[in-house]
């Protein structure tokens, strides 16, 4: 099984990235390939620029990642309640290719914040829409007080049983 995973987050220090890297390495039997965001970044999106520079190869190249893999595991960034800037504008010019960006994958979805709220509202948000692009969300969770709840240092989520729900979370790409 090939498994895509990458942070909805373009910060060089995300938590995310840290959390979906820790979920996808818990697939043993999957062959996992964890992306940056940073490497996909486009120009702002506006029908006015697509026009002018047409569909960009980094968008293209985004979705073949996606067309390749089996699997999808996602870890959004609750940037004042909704998605982060960088995520939402390649997802736009990905839409103007292909408008089922998730190609019937299977998708876990994931968030985490260092506050309480875990990143609930983003996460609310993307289980609700991925549907309407050909994604099957089959399970989702979200990491709150993330500082309090991952070992920095071995890369772990140390709190027990948030470690069992992420387990139970992503064994259902594989079910």
């Amino acid at each position: 099984m090939k498994v895509l995973a990458f942070a909805a987050s373009s910060s060089k220090k995300s938590i995310n990235k840290l959390l979906v890297t820790f979920a996808a390495n818990l697939l043993k039997d999957a062959q996992v390939e964890v992306i940056d965001l940073n490497d996909y970044e486009l120009p702002l999106f506006s029908v006015d620029k697509e026009e002018e520079i047409g569909q960009p190869k980094l968008a293209k190249d985004f979705l073949y990642k996606i067309a390749e893999s089996d699997a999808v595991i996602i870890s959004f960034a609750e940037h004042n309640g909704s998605f982060a800037a960088a995520y939402k504008n390649l997802f736009d010019w990905c839409t103007r290719i292909n408008k089922k960006v998730f190609q019937k994958k299977p998708l876990v979805l994931l968030s985490a914040s260092p506050g309480p709220g875990g990143g609930a509202n983003v996460l609310a948000a993307a289980k609700t829409s991925v549907p309407f692009f050909s994604g099957e969300v089959k399970s989702s969770l979200s990491i709150p007080n993330f500082y309090e709840n991952f070992n920095f240092e071995e890369k772990i989520l140390k709190n027990k049983e948030m470690k069992t729900q992420l387990q139970s979370a992503v064994s259902k790409l594989i079910t």
